[in-house]
């Protein structure tokens, strides 16, 4: 079951990195046509700017659960290294369904936040804000199941020190 879930993680974390890559390029893209027609061609392109604030928002939302997966995150490593063998296992446990915890929460409130951009139009586009919006529940979907897949991977191990951690 735990090769299962690092394998399956592997798999969704190269697909979203590879979307974040995309939207990566896509913005740099649209930055650069921002800053050429701003000082070069004078085309005074209203859209640029606001679709460089969407593609962000979604790359950055997306790669959250790239850092869940790669065990990147933030954590009290230097607090919980410290801790003995049993009780960092079940502080690094406790730990992964407390962020899954926020991760549902997020996605059971995401949802409505999302279908209300619906009535709400983008400022230059005046398309709806839903697929705008719908960056949050999708990276809270997302970050669930790669904490579930990578708590079942780990199982509290993924801050084990070395053996040379231990013995100096």
């Amino acid at each position: 079951m735990r090769s299962w879930a690092g394998r399956t993680s592997e798999r969704i974390n190269a697909a979203v990195e590879a979307v974040v890559a995309l939207l990566m390029l896509a913005l740099v893209a649209d930055v650069w046509l921002g800053v050429a027609d701003r000082y070069y061609f004078g085309w005074q392109l209203p859209w640029p700017e606001e679709f460089a604030r969407y593609l962000m928002i979604w790359a950055a939302m997306l790669a959250v659960s790239c850092g869940i997966a790669g065990r990147d995150h933030i954590g009290l490593t230097g607090f919980i290294d410290k801790l003995p063998r049993p009780v960092r296992r079940t502080s690094l446990i406790v730990m992964d369904v407390l962020a899954l915890a926020l991760f549902l929460y997020i996605l059971r409130y995401g949802i409505p936040f999302a279908n209300s951009g619906a009535k709400r139009q983008a400022m230059i586009f005046g398309t709806s804000l839903r697929p705008y919006y719908a960056a949050i529940p999708v990276a809270a979907l997302i970050a669930s199941i790669q904490l579930m897949l990578v708590l079942i991977r780990d199982l509290g191990d993924h801050s084990e020190p070395t053996v040379e951690e231990e013995v100096a």
